[in-house]
């Protein structure tokens, strides 16, 4: 298991997130991309008709119960490449909330305005975004400010437009690069003012905490959970 070095657990601590590249690379890379596009293809005319209906948002859309459609997105949760960081930050007491399989369209405005996740009162919550496809700055990239995850720091102010955000630092990233993040701190997705929808996954954490999670969410993943460490983290046990 991979633990953080020095100077990540110290850009952690100081900023609240991490920039993971070439996270996944290759082949892995290349089956992410054509399971995502696949999935999103067939949950796209469902979005549409729920947008013409008034039931879902147009700014944009999810595969639904995408840890039952591939296993794919099951290894995704404790990929390597950032669960022993996440263990690390966690105390080795890590639980699985959920994932989003989320495509961005192209749109003047972001779905969503600077925000944290979760209050202090919460159990440490972190989230991991994997970027699917290039990402450019312009393209819907994540932002976050620095440092404003530490609970001294207090609100940020309301801005608009969103880069006028005092402190932020906007996260373009290659495909399969990942950024680990502190959901105390304030973030956002950027405006996308590409051609392309941005495809993104985003996998949300949380350090345990009794009742935080019911036994049965992922009871029909019991069987992809044949170790001790998947079935806590699934929160199968404890």
């Amino acid at each position: 298991m991979i633990r953080p070095t020095d100077a990540q657990r110290q850009e952690w601590e100081a900023n609240g997130v991490l920039v993971l590249e070439e996270a996944i690379v290759g082949d892995e890379l290349e089956r992410l991309q054509e399971t995502f596009d696949k999935y999103a293809a067939e949950a796209k005319q469902e979005w549409l008709e729920g947008i013409a209906k008034g039931t879902r948002p147009a700014a944009h859309f999810d595969i639904p119960k995408p840890l039952e459609k591939d296993d794919l997105f099951i290894d995704l949760i404790d990929h390597p490449s950032w669960y022993g960081l996440l263990m690390d930050f966690s105390d080795d007491d890590l639980i699985l909330l959920g994932p989003q399989v989320r495509t961005l369209p192209v749109s003047p405005i972001s779905y969503v305005g600077w925000h944290p996740d979760v209050p202090h009162t919460t159990s440490l919550h972190m989230k991991v975004q994997i970027y699917v496809e290039d990402v450019p700055a312009d393209g819907g990239a994540f932002g976050y400010v620095l440092g404003s995850h530490k609970p001294d720091v207090g609100p940020c102010p309301v801005v608009r437009p969103l880069d006028a955000m005092p402190g932020h630092k906007v996260y373009p990233g290659k495909a399969g690069t990942a950024v680990l993040f502190n959901s105390y701190g304030w973030h956002t997705s950027m405006v996308n003012r590409t051609n392309r929808p941005r495809k993104s996954i985003i996998l949300i954490y949380e350090k345990w905490s009794e009742g935080r999670v019911s036994a049965d969410r992922y009871a029909a993943l019991e069987d992809k959970c044949t170790t001790v460490a998947r079935r806590r983290l699934f929160g199968l046990e404890h």
